[in-house]
């Protein structure tokens, strides 16, 4: 089975479900809204979460697309940076309990942390991110041996804070031959960034994953066009849009894919577990339709669940329903662990 490599900021989700708004308007965090914050509102934040109750998910888009990935059996590696802290002690445990070869090297600030309130009645998600180590990531720490024996490099959005990093990152990814796949990450970050990112699609990027939002603020179009015009800078296209799906496009090749069946709790990570799973299945040599069914498949495991670490029973079902879809081209159906 072909592997693969996972760069991105190495967070680590702090869960909280609320009953109302009342103490995001006391942090003073528009519902709904993604912000990121500085060391002390973090820590002021974090130590009134602390008080409540919370869970800890080891996290990061590319993380948990990486993390999918292992579970599904690809051999898998991330890079990212953390802190000499116990956030990052625990961020390093929960990568090797998967199987995931890190490269977590240390930062001198403390690891990463995306707090996520979950508020009823309507599991609505409201961020605050403090990056931490992650943002002391830089090109210097990246080494051409780090890319070796990959067969495809998965990178985030979120990472164009720093340029110069995704730009060595995929040369490096580039001389290595893998497969280069990038989540678009956020709209706001798009727009912040969007002639660098244009560049890296169209001259290193085989493969693009973004929402509907994220789709329109690259190219200006809707959804529909923004996957046509998407296509014409990478080998594939994909572009979520949410319950109603995702659209597929390589070359003249279109596919529109319905969202798999799920009762939605919390919809965090359904974008990096699609990746996930169309990644999976690209590694396979599957058509292209059936690698954003298996996308779904997973997506929709991981939106019953609050956050983003999918249970072992939606595990077992989410396999079983993949292995029956390989199975119709003749691929191994033991070539997914049962369990891990």
């Amino acid at each position: 089975m072909k592997s693969i490599l996972g760069m991105g900021n190495a967070l680590t989700d702090v869960l909280a479900v609320l009953p109302d708004d009342t103490l995001l308007k006391s942090l003073h965090l528009p519902k709904g809204s993604m912000q990121h914050v500085d060391r002390g509102t973090s820590d002021k934040i974090w130590h009134t979460l602390r008080q409540i109750g919370v869970q800890y998910v080891a996290g990061g888009s590319a993380a948990n697309t990486i993390t999918c990935t292992a579970i599904l059996g690809m051999e898998s590696g991330f890079i990212g940076k953390v802190g000499d802290d116990e956030i990052g002690h625990l961020y390093r445990s929960d990568q090797e309990q998967y199987g995931i070869h890190s490269r977590l090297l240390k930062g001198e600030s403390p690891t990463g942390r995306a707090m996520v309130f979950i508020t009823a009645p309507n599991a609505e998600r409201t961020f605050a991110t403090y990056l931490g180590a992650a943002l002391e990531l830089v090109p210097e720490d990246l080494k051409p041996e780090y890319f070796e024996g990959y067969d495809y490099f998965h990178i985030e959005g979120y990472l164009v804070q720093n340029q110069e990093l995704i730009r060595k990152a995929v040369e490096m990814a580039r001389e290595a031959g893998c497969t280069i796949s990038i989540d678009m990450a956020s709209y706001n970050v798009i727009e912040s960034n969007k002639a660098f990112l244009h560049d890296i699609v169209e001259n290193y990027v085989d493969i693009v994953f973004a929402n509907e939002t994220e789709a329109r603020s690259f190219t200006r179009l809707e959804p529909r066009e923004a996957l046509d015009e998407m296509a014409r800078y990478c080998d594939i296209a994909v572009v979520k849009i949410g319950k109603d799906g995702s659209m597929l496009k390589s070359g003249d090749e279109y596919h529109y894919i319905e969202a798999w069946p799920a009762t939605p709790v919390d919809a965090t990570g359904a974008g990096d577990t699609y990746a996930a799973g169309f990644l999976y299945a690209h590694s396979l040599g599957l058509p292209l339709k059936t690698c954003g069914e298996i996308g779904s498949i997973i997506a929709a495991k991981v939106v019953e669940v609050v956050g983003t670490k999918i249970d072992i029973p939606r595990w077992k079902a989410a396999k079983q329903e993949i292995r029956e879809l390989v199975s119709a081209f003749g691929k191994d159906r033991a070539a997914i662990p049962e369990s891990r």
